[in-house]
């Protein structure tokens, strides 16, 4: 209901560039563009200054952004408000996922989610975990799905479920024999390690850390964002990784991975999270208590590992 050029206006005004905005609103930059023309034209001045691939505010544009800001949250809020009378929760849903979430715990929670509430339209972003909480606790997005303990103040966490991480590795690699590994067993092998800001990059570095080791010691050959890259990798013999029990399950029946549980026992938390300080419409509340519930039953029927 709010004004469209308002909101093309706030994005680029956040991201700080027509392109990111864009992208952001799922718009092409020419339309970004114009939406941001047509509103400059209706206060008769410029509201941004642009140069060097960077974008700023204008004294004016910051009074347009601060309103800007309140009459969005408000038509947000009003938004809610109605489609709550209505007794049938309906709307758009922004949601940031983690790359492992998104591939192998996301579909079967959205597939119960809209079986119950069809007329909600989720937006899934995919990123890795630290993005995603930065982009919730930026209000950029209604809520997010992470693997790492958030200690951001402007994020209300809830913690559904966890998942043991564990060496994966090529049938007959040298680590593929081993019945538990420490992180002095690994120090030999060639490591295929997370992209930066992934949650089980992090989880690995202070597996080794605790141990004495620094991320220095250890024989990194990849850094990689992808995880299906990532196992590829692996079968192909080039190093070994970690990676969470859910994420493996295909590999390890099909018998292209070999997996090894890291000694002592290592876990990635699944975390929900949303804004504090946001508005919580009861499509935000309900879609959380959704997917801490779901993301709980998914866990418990992993199967069991020896």
């Amino acid at each position: 209901m709010a004004d469209r050029r308002l909101q093309v206006f706030s994005a680029v005004a956040k991201h700080g560039s027509f392109t990111r905005a864009a992208e952001h609103l799922f718009m092409t930059q020419p339309a970004v563009t114009f939406q941001i023309k047509q509103l400059e034209e209706h206060f008769n001045t410029r509201l941004l200054e642009r140069g060097h691939g960077k974008v700023s505010l204008t004294p004016a544009g910051e009074v347009v952004l601060a309103y800007a800001d309140r009459i969005l949250d408000l038509s947000e809020e009003l938004e809610s408000r109605v489609s709550e009378l209505t007794d049938e929760l309906g709307g758009t849903l922004s949601i940031g996922t983690s790359t492992t979430i998104a591939a192998y715990w996301l579909p079967k929670l959205l597939e119960r989610f809209k079986h119950k509430y069809p007329r909600v339209i989720p937006r899934v972003v995919v990123g890795n975990s630290q993005l995603t909480e930065d982009r919730v606790a930026a209000r950029e997005l209604d809520l997010g799905l992470i693997e790492i303990v958030s200690e951001q103040p402007a994020i209300e966490r809830f913690t559904a479920a966890r998942d043991e991480l564990l060496v994966i590795c090529r049938p007959g690699h040298p680590l593929a024999s081993k019945s538990r590994l420490t992180a002095h067993d690994l120090l030999d092998h060639a490591f295929i390690t997370r992209d930066p800001g992934n949650a089980i990059r992090e989880l690995a570095e202070q597996f080794f850390a605790a141990a004495g080791i620094g991320i220095d010691e250890v024989n990194v050959c990849a850094e990689l964002g992808s995880l299906a890259t990532v196992k590829y990798l692996v079968g192909e013999g080039i190093g070994f990784a970690i990676a969470s029990f859910a994420a493996i399950q295909r590999d390890i029946r099909e018998e292209r991975l070999v997996s090894v549980p890291l000694e002592p026992k290592q876990y990635t938390p699944l975390e929900v999270i949303i804004p504090k300080d946001k508005f919580r419409s009861s499509l935000i509340t309900t879609f959380a208590e959704h997917a801490v519930a779901e993301l709980s039953v998914m866990a418990a029927a992993l199967p069991e590992r020896e």
